[in-house]
């Protein structure tokens, strides 16, 4: 990495895709049922809901992370708002180690651990992983042989298969629901 280059990393495509579909699987059925069904809760307050869910949604998987000579950041859209989603800013110099942490499900997340004990995590779900790996090695010393991705693209592929399925069912599940309202 050069003094002057800067390398921004998105979320994956495919992760962004996959969780958007998984959020539009679990929730667009909610206001058909809540018609069919006579639910104490109307399906036009469901829908603004889940229209703000999906921007929540949205701007979560909207996270960036860039490096510089200088450091590495994490960044959201202006439209996120600050207390939804908060940023931060790492100065290359101020990285004491990279700490690896188990999470509830199982999986290995990883967090530099700034000269002030300060815990900052990893973005792991970005295209162009092992570059930033690569860069995070490069100016920081640190050995990251052993630091892998969250999750493999296979996962992803997996769960977005199981979304369309799922997707297939809430077409079924919403034309009843429109049958059983007339």
């Amino acid at each position: 990495m050069q003094d002057r280059e800067v390398r921004e990393f998105r979320i994956s495509p495919l992760i962004r895709v996959t969780l958007l579909s998984l959020y539009i699987a679990l929730t667009v059925p909610l206001p058909f049922l809540s018609k069919a069904t006579g639910a104490p809760i109307s399906p036009g307050v469901l829908w603004v809901g889940l229209a703000m869910g999906a921007v929540a949604v949205y701007g979560a998987l909207s996270e960036r992370a860039i490096a510089n000579a200088e450091g590495i950041q994490v960044t959201y859209p202006q439209w996120v708002p600050r207390g939804l989603r908060k940023g931060w800013i790492l100065p290359w110099n101020e990285v004491a180690a990279l700490k690896p942490r188990t999470t509830g499900q199982g999986g290995l997340v990883y967090y530099f651990v700034s000269k002030s004990g300060q815990g900052y995590l990893l973005p792991m779900r970005v295209v162009g992983f092992s570059e930033l790996v690569k860069i995070v090695e490069a100016k920081t010393g640190i050995d990251t042989r052993d630091v892998r991705p969250l999750a493999q693209p296979w996962m992803y592929f997996i769960l977005l298969g199981f979304t369309l399925l799922l997707l297939l069912i809430d077409a079924w599940t919403i034309a009843t629901a429109l049958t059983l309202g007339h």
